[in-house]
């Protein structure tokens, strides 16, 4: 896919940017990256006996950050696909992240 440097002539269109779906999907590979690397880090530390009996609720937010992670990814990708944004939300498991998704629209 061409960068914007490489498209002189395309102009963003009042409500749409040509820009967007490319921006949401390589977002959406940040996040990915940065689970992935959270995962090998609760993996390491649970890998430690001692430390995981020790430390189980906070290692539970590894697993919390790591769902989290997922929800922002999938729904990014389906934005970046073209699903309206309710509708993307909707799919979001976790229901407290859905619901700041929804109160940052306003409510919908």
């Amino acid at each position: 896919m061409p960068v914007p440097s490489q498209l002189p002539t395309a102009r963003a269109i009042s409500g749409f940017d040509p820009f967007s779906a490319t921006l949401h999907n390589v977002i959406a590979g940040e996040i990915r990256e940065m689970r992935a690397k959270l995962e090998a880090l609760a993996e390491v530390l649970v890998g430690d006996a001692h430390f995981a009996s020790a430390y189980l609720e906070q290692l539970q937010d590894f697993d919390y950050l790591i769902q989290h992670a997922d929800e922002c990814v999938n729904l990014l990708e389906r934005i970046a696909r073209g699903e309206d944004s309710l509708s993307a939300i909707g799919h979001i498991r976790l229901g407290a992240v859905q619901q700041r998704m929804r109160d940052a629209l306003g409510g919908a």
